[in-house]
């Protein structure tokens, strides 16, 4: 499209040329010298049409390679850039990995021990902490020292009835009754409609809330009783009012409206500050 509108260009100055020749050799001019003008005029827009297609090409090839390598810097920019990405993400995932195996592992590992420990401790289970005795370690010692004893024990024994007139029959100390564990039983909880009648609630430390109703002449001690029984040991706990705080102590005899729970109230579970 370029190119013809340069011949165009090139045919409209070419005109003149031509009116010129025409007007100086009008008188002389034959057929034969408008051939040769024609083919010269012909002949210098052929060259300037190979001139200007050239130029043409040359340019346009020109900016193809500027936009080729323009195109080629920028996908070997974009690729850097993927690979420094990808380097520090490696790097950020092997960091963490790091922090999760040296720092937040022991750090769990530590805590569910505390709990497990404190868990022990409240439901007096602390033997399941010890590391206990092998079992069949000492077996043949055990077994030597009592076949030892048990020679010397017949040994004395035949000593003492050849040198008494009666036998002595030993008397097997009486066997040692197994403590029972004290099973908590609260009381039972009595009807909304009841009078004479408060509903107590405990604020636990994971947030929980329970809700119970009591009787307002029930023990004091039906509290502490109820706070053990879902799992909250009075000697590493204890009971407080919400405002003003005020710390709840067991006294014997006394009961709820004694110790001022005489309307619905909540109580906190709070830990107590262990001695160090």
């Amino acid at each position: 499209m370029v190119s013809l509108g340069v011949v165009g260009i090139f045919l409209l100055s070419a005109l003149p040329l031509l009116c010129l020749e025409l007007r100086r050799g009008v008188p002389d001019l034959g057929i034969k010298d408008l051939i040769l003008l024609c083919g010269r005029i012909f002949l210098l827009l052929a060259l300037l049409t190979l001139i200007i297609s050239v130029a043409t090409s040359w340019i346009n090839s020109f900016k193809s390679t500027q936009v080729y390598l323009k195109e080629e810097e920028e996908e070997k920019n974009e690729k850097k850039q993927k690979l420094v990405r990808k380097k520090q993400q490696e790097a950020q995932g092997e960091k963490a990995s790091r922090y999760i195996e040296n720092v937040l592992k022991p750090y769990q590992e530590m805590k569910l021990k505390r709990l497990e420990e404190r868990f022990y401790q409240m439901t007096g289970e602390t033997w399941k902490l010890s590391n206990g005795h092998k079992l069949g370690g000492d077996e043949d010692l055990v077994l030597e020292s009592e076949s030892h004893t048990s020679s010397e024990t017949s040994n004395r024994e035949a000593a003492k009835r050849r040198n008494l007139p009666k036998l002595l029959t030993r008397v097997s100390p009486p066997a040692a009754q197994p403590t029972q564990k004290k099973v908590l039983d609260l009381p039972e909880e009595p009807p909304e409609t009841a009078e004479e009648v408060v509903t107590v609630a405990l604020r636990c430390p994971s947030g929980r809330v329970l809700r119970r109703r009591f009787f307002k002449s029930c023990s004091s001690q039906v509290l502490f009783d109820w706070m053990m029984k879902i799992g909250y040991h009075p000697s590493l706990y204890s009971l407080a009012t919400s405002f003003p705080r005020r710390l709840l102590e067991v006294e014997e005899g006394w009961s709820l409206q004694d110790l001022g729970i005489t309307v619905d109230t909540i109580l906190n579970v709070e830990e107590k500050e262990q001695s160090s």
